[in-house]
C-alpha cells in the first residue's frame, strides 16, 4: 500500500496509461450505468489513456456491446472489451469433437455459437461448460446440488465461464456461475476457471493493449479497477497490477462510508500483497 491513496480518476490518469476496468459494480449495476464512472473512463481516454473493459461475463465481447448500449454505457468510454467468454471459447477449443453439457441460461447462447463440439444432455457428456444458473433472479446455488452430484458421479470436468460468485443487480446481489463451480469443487469435482482472477484474461488484456498502442506494455503501466475481492482485487495482486478499489459494488455494505485509507486497508487485509494505488466508493473523475 502506498502512502498516498488516490481518491479520483484524475489522480490516477497520468500515472497509469492502461486502465483495466471491471464492468458490473463499477460501470453499471445490471440495471443502469453509473454515469460518473463512464465520464471518468471517457476523460482518461481524452487524457491519452487506454481503457479496456475486463469482465467475467460468460459471453464473447461482441455479445456484450448490446447490453452495455441498453444500459446507456457510452461506447466512448472504452477502447476494447475482453471477457471471460472470450477466454472460455479458447478453453473449449481444446476439446474438439467432445460432447459438452451446457449448464446455464439461454442468454449465454452466443458463447456456444460455432464451437466445434456437440452440446448434449449431461448423461452423454464428456465435460461440463458452466455459464451460470438457469434463472439467476430466482434460483439459489444449493438448488443445483442434485444435478452437480449427478455430474460428479460421471466424473465430468467442469469449465466455468464466470468465476464470479455473486454480482450486483440493481440493489441486490444475485448468484453467478462461480458459486456453482465452488460447490462442485467442494464435492470433489475438477474445475477449470476462465476470467478473473486467473492469468489468461489478463494476458489477453495485455495483448489487446499492445495491439492498440503498437508496442509492448509494461505491467507498471496498467491499473486494475474493480470491486470484487475474490476476482478484481485478487487478480490485481496475482498478476502484479496496481489496483483502484471501487468499494461500492458487491462489498458496499461491508465497507460503508470508509475513507480511502480505510478502504485500502480493507483491501490489503483481505488480499495481502495487493498494491493499492486508489480507493473510492464510486469511480469518478
Amino acid at each position: 500500500m502506498t502512502d498516498a491513496i488516490a481518491t479520483s480518476g484524475r489522480q490516477l490518469s497520468d500515472r497509469f496509461k492502461v486502465w483495466l476496468c471491471d464492468v458490473w459494480g463499477v460501470v453499471h449495476n445490471g440495471r443502469m450505468a453509473f454515469r460518473p464512472a463512464c465520464d471518468a473512463l471517457e476523460r482518461h481516454r481524452a487524457n491519452g489513456g487506454i481503457v479496456i473493459l475486463i469482465t467475467n461475463a460468460p459471453r464473447p465481447c461482441h455479445a456484450i456491446l448490446p447490453q452495455l448500449a441498453s444500459l446507456d454505457v457510452s461506447p466512448d468510454c472504452h477502447d476494447a472489451i475482453v471477457s471471460s467468454g472470450d477466454v472460455t471459447r479458447k478453453l473449449v477449443l481444446d476439446h474438439p469433437g467432445d460432447n459438452i453439457f451446457h449448464l446455464g441460461p439461454q442468454k449465454d447462447q452466443a458463447l456456444l455459437d460455432s464451437l466445434p463440439v456437440n452440446f448434449v444432455d449431461f448423461a452423454e457428456a464428456d465435460a461440463v461448460l458452466c455459464t451460470g444458473l438457469y434463472n439467476d433472479l430466482n434460483d439459489q446455488p444449493e438448488d443445483y446440488d442434485p444435478l452437480l452430484k449427478k455430474l460428479l458421479a460421471r466424473d465430468l470436468d467442469m469449465i466455468c465461464a464466470n468465476p464470479d460468485k455473486v454480482v450486483q443487480y440493481g440493489d441486490r446481489l444475485i448468484p453467478c456461475g462461480g458459486a456453482l463451480a465452488e460447490r462442485y469443487e467442494k464435492m470433489g469435482g475438477r474445475v477449470t476457471m476462465a476470467g478473473k482472477p486467473f492469468a489468461p484474461i489478463y494476458d489477453a488484456c495485455a495483448a489487446k493493449a499492445a495491439e492498440i498502442l503498437g508496442r509492448p506494455v509494461e505491467r507498471s503501466e496498467f491499473l486494475a479497477l474493480g470491486d470484487g475481492m475474490a476476482t478484481d482485487i485478487t487478480g490485481a495482486r496475482d498478476n502484479n497490477l496496481a489496483l483502484a478499489f471501487i468499494s461500492g459494488g458487491i462489498h458496499d455494505e461491508q465497507t460503508g462510508n470508509s475513507d480511502a485509507r480505510e478502504l485500502a486497508k480493507i483491501a490489503t487485509t483481505a488480499v495481502p500483497g495487493v498494491k493499492v494505488a486508489g480507493a473510492m466508493r464510486r469511480l469518478e473523475w
